[in-house]
């Protein structure tokens, strides 16, 4: 068995628009609240070391995550949208197959056809519990403030036909599922339809579906199809979204 880590670092970085904060705190700053436990003082202490700890602030959406339907809209269907903590975990662990979009320009729209295409070029039907990972490339900027701005997005039409083919899960090696945030700006301004705003976010307003944001190495993988996916999210009650270590499973490698 071989398994492909798929996921950006939890780090702080230029290319996370909202700030990560990490604060590594070491033996010798811990050894006294250690200490403090067991009636003890630092001189009991190995060489007077506690444990090592980490102090993070971060927003549920940075760093590879899986969005919940809560995270699109407050309610799904007419009904009250799940948290994060609340989607079955059947949904995060499945065949996974990758949907090659890296010819499509900066800041374009993937659309039905383009699903279709890449399912075509690789020989494969999708099916129900399926896990679709969709690959620009914008994944190669992390680290880089270009990042946020990298990459095709998903159009509206596109995520409702995958969710319509029984796909529950599906995720992109770009910042967001949607199109970057200035493309949608430019189509917003030139059409004055609102529509065009998250509008891919959006379909889980009528359909539920979790989407998976901050994907990487997708290029790593030795086939496009033929592996399992794993991306079960944090358990955040509550939560827009779950942080995630995805990574995909080959068992004949």
């Amino acid at each position: 068995m071989k398994i492909f880590d798929l996921s950006v670092p939890t780090e702080m970085s230029p290319s996370e628009v909202e700030p990560v904060q990490v604060e590594h705190i070491d033996h010798k700053q811990t050894a006294a609240f250690m200490a403090s436990f067991f009636g003890a003082t630092v001189d009991d202490l190995p060489e007077g070391n506690g444990w090592a700890n980490d102090q993070v602030t971060i927003r549920a959406h940075a760093g590879t995550h899986v969005d919940a339907p809560w995270h699109y809209y407050p309610t799904c269907g007419g009904a009250r949208a799940r948290t994060i903590d609340e989607m079955p975990l059947e949904w995060f662990y499945g065949d996974g197959v990758v949907l090659d979009m890296r010819h499509k320009p900066r800041g374009s729209l993937i659309d039905i056809d383009d699903l279709r295409a890449a399912l075509d070029a690789i020989g494969y039907t999708l099916k129900p519990g399926d896990i679709v990972l969709i690959q620009t490339g914008a994944d190669k900027l992390w680290g880089q403030a270009e990042y946020f701005a990298a990459g095709a997005g998903m159009s509206a039409a596109a995520t409702r036909w995958l969710i319509e083919q029984g796909i529950r899960t599906m995720g992109i090696d770009a910042w967001g599922w949607d199109q970057p945030f200035w493309a949608m700006k430019e189509r917003f301004q030139q059409t004055g339809d609102p529509s065009v705003i998250w509008e891919a976010h959006r379909v889980g307003r009528d359909l539920e579906y979790c989407h998976i944001e901050k994907l990487a190495n997708l290029d790593a993988l030795p086939r496009p199809f033929g592996f399992k996916v794993a991306c079960f999210p944090v358990k955040l009650t509550g939560g827009s979204a779950g942080w995630t270590r995805v990574v995909a499973i080959f068992d004949d490698l």
